[in-house]
């Protein structure tokens, strides 16, 4: 033969872990991403948070100027009078007198305030000195049918010793329309001159004010801006279905809640990060939450992003086609060998692909085909010697069986003749013909316990007219059983015990019981008692001593040679048990698998 150069398998393991440089280039580079992805969250952290801060400054300034607009326009301070001398106060004299020109000049008063701001309000003055109220919008109708006083804003407003309160996003319905979400501030009118209480101004600010205030936010960042009060229900947010909802139904995210939130950080929400901004407003009881997924950062992260997997992609391209190519070079005749392994598990000794390899694998599939072709001579020797033992052993224990039940059979025939009752003698002789048939059958040694039971009911013909019907049998047999495996005359031995040995000899009627059922999903019990005699302690311990020799006994023809074969066909676990007390009866168990068997040839 041509010599090889034998080439370690450690070598080629050191040109496969020359690969494992990748790893730290992927390292690297995935760690750049990293850093530069929390660079940019960061920058745009900061840039949130400054969004979220300025907006709520914007806000609670316009607020503040809403209720300035109300104190000065409820006590006076206009274009035509000076702050100093007072003399002129439209809306109290509106409310004194609801006479056509002080409402006039109420209107003109409060229209001005509303231009000023964009006609981002409404006014309405609620007249408590039994005058008309005065209701000033200028871009949504007004529903005259609507007064506030059942609302629980406006009564406690009324009880209450507050001058001014603010009522966070609530429904204008003093406006006709639908979703006309507002913040209201109310103001008492106090009369200048006495101090009585003459009605009540409240400034319906429409919260489409606070987009108009957030023109730097995007439309997805107005979607997510969300403004809370004291309670962690919505006030405000660009979607109005949202209002009054727990912003943990509006965001959900998993971890702590909004309390334990810290003023920024990344959270997941639906299985997505988002950067999520809260900020507290310093005049009121509300907070602001401003959130955006991390994958929405700026265009350079993802210019970044684009380029490193472009870069990693070559490498892990080039990785995987030299660990492909190195690792098949190494497995491939490791996978021939299992391969011949396994056909030799299977007992396919003959045309072993052959193992080609020039490294201690070659070595060892040499090894392995010499150790294969051993073991061939040495099973087939073994599994020739155990077969010609077993059908020997169980040959010889079928045969015990015939000859001694046909001596029996041919004794009750010539009774039976001597007595001249002829009709029985051609009752007898019919079923131990199909005794003999069924006997006779060499094709199988397995049966089923249907054939078994048929058998029984022969044999039971021949002894009932032997007995003179002294002998009674109840069958209980469940249908499910009658098909499961059992060694021919398995049966028949156990119920000629029970008679010759139990009942024969008994005054009165002899009783045997033969029953049948499934003890679990894999055997099958089948009973056979009788009523006769018994055995006292001795004679059932020197059965049972029978019984457990295996090589069982050459004299032996029924219980312990049933036992036997029985053990000896389908294993250890299975066979036949008894029970027994003298004057009390036998009964013999019998168990067998309880799956469909196939014959061995």
């Amino acid at each position: 033969m041509k010599r090889v150069r034998f080439v370690r398998i450690k070598t080629k393991m050191m040109v496969f872990f020359l690969l494992l440089i990748l790893v730290p280039i992927l390292t690297m580079f995935i760690n750049s991403y990293l850093s530069s992805q929390q660079l940019l969250e960061r920058k745009y952290t900061d840039l949130l948070m400054d969004v979220s801060r300025q907006s709520n400054i914007r806000i609670e300034e316009f607020l503040d100027d809403t209720r300035q607009i109300s104190l000065i326009s409820s006590y006076g301070i206009n274009s035509y009078a000076s702050a100093i001398s007072q003399e002129n106060y439209p809306i109290q004299n509106y409310l004194r007198d609801d006479s056509k020109s002080n409402e006039e000049q109420a209107t003109q008063l409060l229209m001005n305030y509303i231009t000023m701001k964009d006609r981002a309000f409404s006014v309405y003055v609620y007249n408590l000195n039994h005058g008309k109220d005065l209701y000033i919008s200028s871009n949504k109708p007004i529903d005259y049918t609507y007064y506030p006083a059942n609302e629980a804003w406006f009564r406690q407003f009324l009880e209450s010793d507050d001058v001014t309160i603010d009522v966070p996003t609530i429904l204008d319905k003093q406006t006709k329309g639908d979703k006309n979400w507002a913040i209201l501030n109310a103001r008492k009118i106090y009369d200048i001159d006495n101090g009585s209480l003459l009605g009540i101004m409240v400034v319906s600010i429409d919260l489409g004010f606070i987009n108009k205030l957030n023109e730097r936010l995007g439309t997805s960042s107005k979607s997510a801006f969300t403004i809370v009060d004291a309670n962690d229900n919505v006030i405000f947010n660009n979607d109005y279905s949202l209002m009054d909802k727990p912003f943990r139904e509006v965001f959900p995210f998993a971890g702590g809640s909004p309390e334990t939130l810290s003023d920024r950080q990344v959270v997941t929400s639906k299985g997505k990060d988002y950067i999520l901004i809260r900020s507290k407003f310093e005049q009121h009881a509300w907070t602001t939450y401003l959130y955006m997924p991390v994958d929405e950062l700026a265009v350079e992260g993802d210019i970044l992003k684009r380029n490193l997997m472009l870069i990693v992609v070559i490498l892990v391209i080039f990785a995987f086609a030299s660990s492909l190519y190195f690792s098949n070079l190494i497995t491939r005749p490791i996978k021939r060998l299992m391969n011949n392994m396994t056909l030799v598990e299977q007992g396919k000794f003959d045309n072993l692909p052959a193992v080609k390899s020039n490294d201690e694998i070659g070595l060892l599939a040499i090894r392995f085909e010499h150790m294969s072709s051993e073991l061939k001579d040495m099973v087939e020797r073994i599994y020739q010697e155990q077969e010609e033992k077993a059908e020997a052993e169980i040959r010889a224990l079928q045969a015990q069986i015939n000859p001694h039940f046909l001596y029996n059979t041919l004794n009750s025939v010539k009774w039976i003749a001597s007595m001249q009752r002829s009709d029985k003698i051609v009752e007898m002789t019919e079923a131990l013909i199909s005794l003999l048939r069924y006997s006779a059958k060499t094709e199988n040694r397995l049966v089923t316990v249907r054939d078994e039971i048929e058998n029984i009911q022969h044999y039971l013909t021949i002894q009932k007219v032997r007995y003179f019907n002294k002998i009674a049998v109840h069958f209980d047999i469940e249908e499910e059983t009658l098909d499961s495996p059992i060694l021919k005359l398995t049966i028949q031995p156990i119920v000629e015990n029970c008679i010759f040995h139990g009942i024969a000899d008994l005054d009165e009627k002899g009783l045997v019981t033969i029953s049948t059922a499934r003890h679990n999903e894999q055997e099958v019990r089948i009973t056979i008692s009788d009523n006769g005699k018994g055995m006292d302690v001795e004679t059932a311990e020197r059965l049972r001593k029978r019984m457990a020799d295996s090589g069982g006994s050459s004299g032996s023809i029924g219980v312990s040679n049933v036992h036997n074969r029985l053990q000896r066909v389908f294993g250890l676990k299975y066979g036949l048990q008894f029970r027994s007390e003298l004057g009390a009866g036998t009964t013999f168990i019998i168990t067998i698998p309880a799956h469909k068997g196939r014959e061995k040839p």
